[in-house]
C-alpha cells in the first residue's frame, strides 16, 4: 500500500517538475559579474541557459547546502555517540573478563586440605 503511495507521490512530483520545465524553456543569459566589473577586470563569463535549468540548479544547491549545514550541526551528537559506543564496548569487555574470573569454581579451603597429599 505504502509502496504505491510512494510511487504515486514520485509521479506527481515528476509531473510537476516536467510542467515547470516546459513552462520555462525560454533561454536567459547568465553572467558571472555585472557588465562594468567584467569590463574592468577583462573577464566576461556568460552562459545562455533555459530558466528551468537555473530553477532546478537552485533547488539542488539549496538542498545540498541544507544537508551540509545539518551534517555540521549534528557533529557534536555523532562525536558523543561514538565516544559512548567506545565506552560501552570497553565496559562490556571488562565485564566479560570479570565474569570469566568469577566463574572459575573456587576450591573450598577444607576440601583443599583434604585433597592435599599426606607427608610420609
Amino acid at each position: 500500500m505504502f509502496r504505491y503511495l510512494r510511487y504515486l507521490t514520485l509521479a506527481a512530483v515528476g509531473l510537476a517538475l516536467l510542467i515547470v520545465a516546459l513552462a520555462n524553456r525560454t533561454p536567459v543569459l547568465v553572467k558571472a559579474m555585472p557588465d562594468d566589473l567584467a569590463a574592468f577586470l577583462g573577464v566576461t563569463w556568460q552562459l545562455e541557459l533555459p530558466v528551468f535549468v537555473l530553477l532546478f540548479a537552485g533547488i539542488v544547491a539549496g538542498v545540498l547546502v541544507g544537508f551540509l549545514w545539518e551534517w555540521a550541526r549534528e557533529h557534536k551528537h555523532r562525536s558523543t555517540a561514538s565516544t559512548k559506543t567506545r565506552e560501552v564496548s570497553r565496559l562490556e569487555r571488562e565485564l566479560a573478563t570479570m565474569r570469566d574470573a568469577t566463574s572459575v569454581p573456587q576450591q573450598d579451603d577444607i576440601l583443599a586440605l583434604l585433597d592435599r597429599p599426606k607427608a610420609k
